[in-house]
């Protein structure tokens, strides 16, 4: 299971930091926002209370101005009189004029516009402020009952309630139309009512209206008409309490509705506003407080991420570059970026692999160098039993006046010998190289009748360096391990060629006995191991320079040879990973 890294380990701790602070918020926020619909609710219920009782006030006291009329002097005068033929004498119309005046002055008294009708059900006749006329005494007493009355009118366009209030004197008795001395009636119209829902409705947020159930609705003037209708088919849904705070949902949206009834007139007055409108300071404080934690989340990723990116990844490759290390491989080298603490340790990275692999490489050159001090002593050692069989065939030749073979194998045999002591270059031209081998091979063959060899390179190998003695000890291997042992054997040839990729193949092959595959495999290991007396030095000491000097895949390689023998392949590119001099990378292995 792979391990969290650590972007997301902070990751996870701000998503657990915010979870309880987010919870703990909408818990209070649920709170807050329960106490303020409570308060608002309460707060509400208060206003519309206190606006029914001022509806209330004012209807009580227009129906307090018939029994202050009743005991009116005027009044009572007006109560006895009896007409003679219908009319008026002049008496009896300046007491008229004085009732109308007081009618008038007592409707003007109040901000309500209202009528006063006085009735004289023994004259037959009822006077208003303007007017005094017959009346239909079966219609006065299919109207007058106790309590308001309320009847629907139009006016215009405009469809209007009409309020009216019968006051009879004496009180009780039984067909007042008839048999009263006088009555009065107060009238006015929902129009008044419209003009305090109006003024109630511009102080804030509401929207009242009253209701009735056998009556309807009475409107402020600039309410909603269609969201009203669909409150009350909600509230129709049961019966109305006479006081209460309800939440009614419409089209989706929450409404607090409160509720107040007038026991006087029995209307309910009832006002509606959206919850949205009453908690938008929350929702709006809600949208600040959750932008300010997304911001703040957002802030705590970046910061997160930056720290994963600045901490974090040049962490994790330090790690794999020391574990490669681990590994022995020193080409490992960790790019710096940016300019800060990290950057610095991976140049000092850099800088220490730097010198652990010069501090290798310088080790494993002194090896080398103690090897091919090593193979100079045996050469050193086989040079003189080599020199020997030279000088007794120049003795030989020498009896037997062969002078041209004399001259022939010393001329060799100085060449060869010259070029043995010239080791203190590094690098030689391969052509040089290969001109070493053919008079090795000159000699080798004045000793072997039977032997010949081909050279076969081409022009842009000869022009390669190479380091000295890297091709003599392939071909001294095919001469002594390959052509003395058969008799039947002789032929050697030298060929190479060079790849399209840089890649160099020089080949020594013979017709001798060869190697099978196991031999071939056996040999392969013990190139690759440390050199041993069983392995020898000759082929080990090239392959091993080969490697050190070019890469890990060049090196001496072996298979089976057309001619029938053995091949042995030097194999590098020509373009070295060690530092030398332009001309030297250039052309050296």
């Amino acid at each position: 299971m792979p391990r969290a890294n650590l972007f997301a380990k902070m990751m996870l701790i701000l998503t657990l930091m915010w979870i309880p602070v987010a919870l703990l918020y909408g818990y209070s926020n649920k709170t807050t926002t329960d106490v303020l619909r409570a308060e608002l609710g309460e707060s509400n219920q208060n206003q519309l209370a206190f606006f029914q009782s001022q509806v209330n006030t004012n209807i009580e006291m227009l129906a307090s101005w018939p029994n202050l009329l009743i005991h009116d002097p005027d009044i009572e005068s007006f109560r006895k009189l009896y007409t003679n033929g219908g009319y008026f004498n002049l008496d009896e119309i300046n007491l008229v004029k004085r009732i109308q005046n007081k009618l008038s002055i007592q409707e003007s008294s109040s901000n309500w516009k209202s009528r006063l009708h006085l009735y004289s059900p023994s004259l037959r006749r009822v006077v208003s402020e303007n007017d005094a006329r017959a009346y239909d005494p079966a219609l006065l007493q299919a109207t007058i009952k106790p309590g308001w009355q309320v009847t629907r009118a139009k006016e215009g366009n405009e469809e209007i309630f009409l309020f009216s209030w019968f006051t009879v004197a004496p009180y009780g008795i039984a067909d007042p139309a008839l048999k009263a001395e006088t009555i009065v009636e107060l009238e006015f119209d929902s129009r008044n009512i419209q003009n305090m829902l109006d003024k109630f409705k511009d102080d804030g947020r509401h929207d009242p209206f009253y209701y009735r159930e056998d009556m309807g609705v009475i409107y402020n003037r600039t309410s909603d008409r269609d969201l009203t209708e669909k409150m009350m088919e909600k509230l129709n849904v049961s019966p109305l309490p006479e006081s209460d705070n309800l939440t009614v949902n419409i089209d989706g949206e929450p409404y607090m509705v409160s509720i107040v009834l007038s026991k006087e007139t029995g209307w309910y007055l009832i006002d509606y506003m959206p919850m949205a409108d009453m908690l938008a300071p929350i929702q709006k404080s809600n949208l600040l407080f959750y932008f300010s934690i997304l911001t703040l989340l957002v802030m705590g990723s970046v910061a997160a991420y930056l720290l994963y990116v600045q901490v974090q990844i040049p962490i994790r490759q330090l790690i794999r570059g020391f574990q490669r290390l681990q590994q022995e491989d020193y080409s490992v080298r960790i790019k710096p970026k940016g300019r800060n603490e990290f950057s610095f340790l991976s140049e000092r990275f850099n800088q220490m692999v730097d010198k652990i692999q010069n501090l290798f490489e310088h080790v494993y050159l002194e090896q080398l160098h103690v090897k091919e001090a090593r193979l100079k002593q045996l050469q050193s050692q086989i040079n003189p039993h080599f020199f020997y069989n030279c000088l007794s065939f120049v003795t030989s030749m020498a009896k037997l006046g062969r002078m041209d073979a004399v001259v022939a194998m010393s001329h060799s045999l100085s060449r060869y010998y010259r070029y043995t002591t010239r080791q203190e270059r590094e690098l030689v031209p391969l052509k040089e190289e290969v001109e070493f081998v053919r008079h090795y091979l000159e000699i080798q063959k004045m000793r072997m009748n039977r032997l010949d060899y081909v050279i076969e390179l081409p022009e842009e190998l000869l022009d390669l360096y190479v380091s000295p003695l890297i091709l003599q000890p392939l071909v001294e291997n095919a001469v002594i391990h390959g052509i003395e042992p058969h008799a039947e054997s002789g032929l050697i040839r030298i060929s190479g060629e060079l790849g399209e990729d840089g890649t160099v193949i020089i080949r020594v092959e013979d017709n001798g006995g060869g190697l099978d595959e196991v031999g071939r495999e056996k040999l392969k290991r013990r190139l690759a191991e440390p050199m041993s007396e069983e392995t020898g030095c000759g082929l080990w000491n090239v392959n091993q320079r080969l490697q050190l000097r070019s890469a890990r895949e060049a090196g001496v390689r072996t298979e089976d040879s057309p001619l029938g023998g053995l091949t042995v392949m030097l194999v590098w590119n020509e373009h070295p990973k060690d530092d030398h001099d332009e001309e030297t990378l250039r052309r050296s292995i």
